[in-house]
């Protein structure tokens, strides 16, 4: 997997993965007061850790922006934890024929933009309907990884991404 068309797509959501929500008590408060407008208003964007970027561009996937922030993750995200301008996969208007009950909104659009290649989607929302749907509908790997939305990414995400990788590559 050295060329850039054959990396996979790494899908990565900002709230939950990259934004922990668990915080010990009282550092609400202290955020709070910290806040400026360009937190996008959210005094949680303190907590991005702004080691995470290395770590992801070290993985060798080719990075997306899965979120809800859309391009404010370029703007705000990106520069705290280190990433250049990423692709943004734009949200269609949902519809009620846009997959089963229980589907995520953006387990479609993902299995688009990825076109049959290999990928991971990293969200603290992926549930077994998502999984069961990329696993009949996408040909090529995925690896759907949950992140535990008090902690982000930790360690041992990384080292799931990682072995996942190095599965795919060896085919």
């Amino acid at each position: 997997m050295t060329s850039a068309a054959g990396r996979p797509f790494l899908f990565l959501d900002v709230d939950g993965p990259l934004i922990p929500f668990g915080v010990p008590p009282g550092d609400l408060e202290t955020a709070a007061d910290a806040s400026t407008a360009s937190d996008r208003g959210n005094p949680l964007v303190r907590r991005l850790d702004p080691g995470l970027g290395a770590r992801l561009l070290a993985l060798g996937c080719r990075l997306v922006w899965a979120t809800t922030w859309m391009e404010e993750a370029n703007e705000i995200v990106s520069p705290r934890i280190g990433l250049p301008t990423l692709p943004v996969v734009p949200w269609p208007s949902p519809r009620a024929e846009d997959g089963p009950h229980g589907l995520h909104g953006k387990t479609r659009p993902l299995v688009e933009w990825a076109d049959g290649r290999p990928f991971i989607w990293v969200d603290d929302e992926i549930g077994a309907m998502d999984r069961l749907w990329v696993e009949a509908a996408h040909p090529a790997p995925a690896l759907l990884h949950r992140v535990d939305p008090a902690k982000g990414l930790t360690n041992t995400d990384f080292c799931t991404l990682t072995d996942w990788l190095r599965a795919v590559a060896r085919g």
